[in-house]
């Protein structure tokens, strides 16, 4: 090998070590990628031609499109139909097998991931069910699903940019069609959901949720919500409107007129202009003012229109002694006069208040959650009228009059998609763009709804697999093996190609390891004479099939804390994942995508 060969392979070392140590991806990538143009084995041009490739910057639209189907609600009704009446872990898993892997398909695995875990620590809490049985198989068919169709996860839409800028000298390295990875994508993924739902449901360990652990600690609110007109629950019972059994959350009583109905029957009628007065956590309070049409009463200052609350979120404040707050009724205290605010629910240390919420007499201590603008506890960070203000996360409304309208904007994406009428990424922008324009999401929240370190890791990783190639080091690489195990067949050669991605995913993450290792297919595909796209395929499953580590996918890191999980939990679950996916992936791809067409 010629100094280059050698200095190269110093650098992916380093970066590898680096990424396996979790150092910061986007950095050591960035970091190695100018070390090697310093070196003169890449120009600026090679270095940095990743930003500008089209798998990249698809990613980056499609993180808008995912943001807006979150903000729309639209992701929750998919949710609310996810889970439906299932009422045991076992109807839960298996309802996620099929719809779960049937949406992370279509979007990226880790908005998925991120609208359903919320969803699922909820469901858990309120059926006394540990979200470790739950959490990993999210994950999980959440990376199965991606591998169905070529936008269903990054790392398909990494190596797909690759083949585009492959194509123009190998007519053979042709970009991929929506659906072309569905004939071995969906049988792997039937595959890897009934060993979830059998053999792997019994690795699965049993944890105590985190919620239920810290469960006293929580501050429980005293909150009255009023049924508007056009709500969703009128007509329903308290236990068909999902009311009956809230996590974190307790109905104290129905008030409708002058009748006080306590305590609630589950079987209870609700009607138009009921006052629902609960009790209980701050988080389960703000999915309840995300009903449209529920509303809190405390405060006459309180807006309730939809498109009036674009602005506002949740926030939480301590009266102080000082306060002029103290020794006055909520109705009383003129919140949106005189702060621009408008109380919400009422905490006071471990006593359960009793009465209408805007009659209560405020004492110092007392905790407020109040609906404010965005700069509230900026503005009031020093005010002496509060010991404490802080916002809540993920308070603000929900654009639910555009949920039908972002739901139909991922179809037409689908559809552009199938019709192949233009390129994946103009498409994809296009979408994201029609998004903001209608909207389904702000500008500001679009811009915030990009993971730029992702995007980062992803275009610095395009350099580094340069300089393996133009030093020389993927060719001696691919020509050693080729020899030694070229004799066995191609098949050997790619089940190594497969299980050499496999273990880089593990180690270092799924992105760079496909980006890494694409080179090295091609190659190994040309010394041998024989059609490299199964060689490619090989790379782009394996990149996609790290379950034993947690540190390879970040859908993994994810569902880590909310679950409880150890570090052996995922190797005991994922690794016999591996080997089955292994062995389904590598016996399908050759009969989708022959050796020798």
């Amino acid at each position: 090998m010629t100094w280059s060969s050698w200095f190269t392979l110093i650098v992916a070392a380093l970066l590898f070590i680096g990424l396996a140590f979790e150092f910061a991806a986007d950095a050591l990538l960035v970091g190695a990628v100018v070390v090697l143009a310093v070196a003169g084995i890449i120009s600026p041009q090679e270095a940095f031609a990743g930003f500008a490739n089209e798998g990249m910057l698809t990613v980056a639209a499609l993180f808008v499109v995912a943001a807006a189907m979150r903000e729309t609600g639209a992701l929750d009704t998919i949710g609310g139909v996810l889970l439906g009446k299932a009422n045991n872990e076992r109807s839960v898993l298996g309802r996620m097998s099929l719809l779960v892997t049937t949406i992370s398909a279509f979007m990226n695995n880790t908005p998925v991931v991120a609208m359903l875990l919320p969803v699922l620590t909820g469901w858990c809490r309120k059926h006394r069910v540990s979200p470790s049985r739950i959490l990993i198989p999210l994950s999980y068919m959440t990376i199965l699903g991606g591998t169905c169709t070529l936008i269903g996860t990054s790392t398909n839409l990494v190596v797909n940019g690759l083949l585009v800028n492959a194509s123009k000298t190998n007519a053979a390295l042709h970009p991929m069609s929506l659906f072309e990875m569905s004939y071995v994508g969906i049988p792997s993924a039937i595959a890897g959901c009934l060993y979830l739902l059998t053999v792997g449901r019994r690795l699965l360990p049993e944890r105590k949720d985190l919620i239920d652990q810290l469960g006293e600690s929580f501050r429980e609110y005293i909150v009255d919500m009023k049924i508007q007109p056009g709500c969703r629950l009128i007509g329903q019972r308290v236990e068909e409107a999902g009311l009956r059994h809230l996590p974190g959350l307790f109905l104290i009583e129905i008030v409708r007129g002058e009748q006080v109905i306590a305590p609630v029957a589950p079987d209870q009628a609700l009607e138009e202009g009921d006052t629902l007065a609960f009790t209980g956590a701050v988080n389960t309070i703000i999915d309840l003012e995300r009903i449209p049409g529920l509303a809190p009463i405390a405060d006459e200052g309180y807006e309730a229109r939809a498109h009036e609350r674009r602005g506002r979120m949740l926030s939480e404040a301590v009266i102080s002694n000082t306060s002029p707050l103290a020794g006055k009724s909520i109705r009383d205290a003129d919140f949106r006069a005189v702060y621009n605010a408008a109380v919400v629910a009422v905490h006071r240390g471990g006593e359960r208040l009793r009465g209408r919420v805007g009659d209560i007499v405020l004492r110092n201590g007392d905790t407020l959650l109040l609906q404010t603008g965005p700069h509230f506890a900026r503005a009031h960070r020093n005010n002496p009228d509060f010991f404490l203000v802080s916002g809540v996360e993920d308070s603000q409304p929900v654009r639910h009059e555009r949920s039908m309208l972002s739901l139909i904007l991922l179809g037409a994406l689908v559809l552009l998609l199938v019709t192949e009428k233009m390129s994946t990424v103009m498409t994809a922008f296009i979408i994201a763009g029609l998004m903001v324009v209608t909207r389904c999401i702000s500008v500001s929240g679009a811009r915030q709804s990009i993971d730029w370190q992702t995007l980062i890791t992803i275009a610095a990783s395009f350099g580094v697999g340069k300089a393996l190639e133009n030093s020389g080091f993927v060719s001696v690489v691919a020509d050693l093996i080729v020899a030694h195990a070229g004799s066995a067949g191609p098949y050997v050669v790619m089940l190594t190609v497969y299980g050499v991605t496999l273990v880089a995913t593990e180690l270092i993450s799924n992105n760079a390891a496909a980006v890494l290792m694409f080179p090295f297919a091609v190659a190994m595909a040309g010394g041998m004479g024989v059609d490299p796209r199964p060689f490619v395929m090989a790379v782009t499953f394996a990149a996609s099939s790290g379950f034993a580590i947690p540190l390879g996918y970040q859908t993994h890191l994810m569902v880590y804390g909310p679950g409880g999980y150890r570090f052996m939990d995922f190797v005991r679950v994922g690794l016999p994942m591996d080997i089955l996916l292994m062995a389904v992936n590598t016996t399908l791809i050759p009969l989708a995508w022959p050796f020798h067409p």
